[in-house]
């Protein structure tokens, strides 16, 4: 049996960060096909639960590029590499560098996630603890409260692209260390940075999936430089139009774009599902 594995944002999602419902209905349609479905995302169990609710995502699904897998039918996290206090102080200084200002995220077995943070530098930044803190499950601390026992699962920061920019190139010298980036939703100048353990990534949790699940192949769908482990580890893999070059120059095939909902078009013909 395949394993379809999604990309959220700027991939199964469109513009607006929503499964429309062209694609609801060929989520449907998988499922009657019994063609099981997950997701790989960068973002938290709690970005994304809004989203998936009501469309049946009922399998292990990877989350924070592969740090965390949770189980829906156990409602429990299985952890994977998480940062250590030194590669955390390594981060932060990092970004205390450059003038930007670290969240650090951790999580608990109870689904809840606190944020800590130093003081925040600029009004983009309070918009996105806002943004982060409107979840009901997720809270905000400082940073000088952080527990030294804290599950530490990765750390957000947005700010100017080249300071962005310098904070990641740095952190990619570390042996431990990954970091991603891109342009926040806010437009540019603004950028968002994400960092992780280097040892988690999108490709090894679909391979622990695979096994958990007996499957046998993976078919997955990315857009960003985050989604490549995902792609080496899958036997099949297709970028939207509106995917980075690289993503693109990697995949099996490039399909429709992420706001014309090419990732749903592709499979209704790839597995011949027909709207009764």
């Amino acid at each position: 049996m395949d394993l379809v594995v999604f990309d959220l944002d700027g991939t199964l999602l469109n513009r607006r960060s929503r499964i429309s419902r062209f694609t609801s209905e060929t989520l449907r349609l998988l499922r009657e096909r019994n063609i099981a479905y997950t997701v790989a995302t960068g973002r938290t169990r709690q970005g994304a639960r809004d989203i998936l609710e009501g469309h049946r995502f009922t399998l292990p699904q990877a989350f924070k590029n592969g740090v965390m897998i949770w189980h829906p039918e156990t409602r429990h996290f299985s952890s994977g590499a998480t940062l250590t206090p030194d590669e955390l102080a390594i981060v932060v200084r990092a970004c205390d560098d450059k003038g930007i200002t670290p969240f650090v995220f951790t999580f608990d077995e109870g689904d809840e996630s606190v944020v800590y943070h130093p003081p925040l530098r600029s009004l983009i930044e309070r918009q996105l603890i806002r943004s982060i803190s409107s979840d009901a499950h997720t809270t905000s601390r400082p940073l000088n409260e952080l527990p030294p026992d804290a599950v530490v699962t990765h750390v957000n920061s947005i700010g100017h692209g080249d300071a962005v920019d310098s904070v990641r190139r740095a952190i990619n010298d570390e042996a431990n260390l990954v970091a991603y980036s891109g342009t926040a939703w806010e437009g540019e100048p603004w950028c968002w940075l994400d960092v992780h353990h280097s040892e988690a990534s999108k490709g090894g949790a679909i391979n622990a999936m695979k096994r958990l699940l007996g499957l046998e192949r993976v078919i997955c769908f990315g857009d960003s430089d985050n989604d490549l482990s995902m792609f080496e580890a899958a036997d099949e893999s297709y970028a939207p139009a509106n995917a980075i070059d690289s993503i693109k120059s990697a995949a099996t095939a490039v399909i429709g774009h992420h706001d014309q909902d090419g990732v749903a078009h592709f499979l209704r013909e790839r597995f011949a599902l027909t709207a009764a």
